[in-house]
């Protein structure tokens, strides 16, 4: 069974929910090897926070793909659980993680729910996400990919985007074996949708999508859903 696993939090200014996910972390009934904390922010922000939990602390220029493959660059696991800060996680799920990826998978993610108390559009949002992923569509970095490190190697690890840097990496790894998806959920905060709306933001994502699809670079996306 794979024991190391090295977990990676990219951060710009994230530094309350940083807090609480690394308290979650060494809660866990299955600890890391190593958290490494990779920060974007021009303020370094989540350097004390960082200190604090004990845990390694990284910086580099804003973007996630970068962050993301600087950590992994820099992890010395043998398996990898990117997480985003406002992830919540349930006691059980390094474990899940850690036995999945001991049986032979590649890679695999966990199942999707929102944060907080549920409503019909919560719940009918996050059953359409996990469908999605579930019959072969790209899972999103907020629900807590993982791979081993020789498959991440493999596959190519990240790319130096902006936008959708997970889905050339979830191909890979799905091309060199088994890509699970783990009855664990993510807790995803609602904050995004609740700001901009549950129907808009859900269409400009999806919209997002499609441009990606369609070849639209991922720097012109990034723009776009700034401005949005």
């Amino acid at each position: 069974m794979i024991a190391r696993v090295s977990v990676v939090i990219p951060v710009v200014d994230d530094s309350v929910e940083l807090g609480r996910l690394l308290g979650e972390l060494a809660g866990a009934a299955h600890r890391p090897l190593e958290v490494l904390v990779v920060d974007g922010s021009a303020g370094r922000s989540a350097e004390p926070v960082a200190q604090q939990a004990s845990v390694r602390y990284l910086t580099t220029r804003a973007g996630r793909g970068h962050q993301l493959a600087a950590g992994a660059a820099a992890a010395r696991g043998d398996a990898l659980w990117f997480l985003h800060a406002d992830a919540q996680i349930a006691p059980d799920a390094l474990a899940q993680l850690a036995a999945t990826l001991g049986n032979g998978a590649a890679g695999g993610c966990f199942r999707f729910r929102f944060r907080g108390r549920q409503n019909p559009a919560r719940r009918c949002l996050a059953w359409l996400i996990n469908l999605r992923s579930q019959l072969g569509g790209i899972p999103y970095g907020d629900q807590g990919l993982f791979a081993s490190a020789s498959a991440y190697a493999a596959a190519g690890g990240f790319p130096d985007q902006p936008l959708f840097e997970e889905v050339s990496l979830v191909r890979g790894l799905r091309r060199r074996g088994r890509f699970v998806r783990l009855d664990a959920s993510i807790g995803v905060s609602p904050r995004r949708w609740e700001r901009d709306g549950w129907l808009r933001r859900t269409l400009a994502n999806r919209a997002l999508a499609l441009a990606y699809g369609l070849g639209i670079g991922p720097a012109r996306l990034a723009t776009w859903y700034r401005r949005r």
